[in-house]
C-alpha cells in the first residue's frame, strides 16, 4: 500500500466508527458510543501521524495527545485537555473498576455532549489534512 492508501484507510475507518458511535448512542449504550467515538478520533489522528512521519504504521497507543504530539498538528491547551479527557473513554469502558464509575456519569446528556464535541473536533481537524 502507498502512504496515501494508508492515510485513506485510517480516514475511512475513522468515518465509519463515527457513524457507528452515532448509531450506538441511539440504542442507549452511552459508554460504548463514546468508546467508539474515541476510536474514531484516534484513527483520524493516526492518519495525520502517517502523513507527517516516514512510517506507514502509527504507534500502538490510545493516548490521543501522544499521537497528536508526533504530528505537525498544533492544538491549543484547551484542545489538548479535550484530547486527554476523550482518551480516558478508552480506558474507562474496558476495565471494570473504571467502567462502573464511568457508567454512573455517562448519562444521555453527557454522551450527547461529548459525541457532539468529538464530531466538531474531527470536522475542524479534517480541514487540516
Amino acid at each position: 500500500m502507498t502512504k496515501q492508501e494508508h492515510i485513506d484507510y485510517w480516514l475511512s475507518s475513522s468515518n465509519a466508527d463515527l457513524g457507528s458511535a452515532q448509531s450506538i448512542l441511539k440504542t442507549g449504550k452511552f459508554i460504548w458510543s463514546l468508546f467508539v467515538a474515541q476510536l474514531s478520533l484516534e484513527k483520524l489522528l493516526k492518519a495525520f501521524w502517517i502523513r507527517d512521519n516516514q512510517s506507514n504504521f502509527p504507534p500502538r497507543t490510545h493516548d490521543l495527545n501522544r499521537i497528536a504530539n508526533e504530528t505537525k498538528l498544533n492544538f491549543s491547551d484547551a484542545e489538548k485537555e479535550f484530547l486527554a479527557e476523550v482518551s480516558t473513554f478508552n480506558i474507562e469502558v474496558r476495565y471494570p473498576d473504571y467502567k462502573n464509575l464511568f457508567v454512573q456519569k455517562c448519562t444521555r446528556d453527557f454522551a450527547e455532549k461529548y459525541l457532539s464535541e468529538i464530531k466538531e473536533f474531527i470536522k475542524c481537524t479534517l480541514k487540516k489534512m
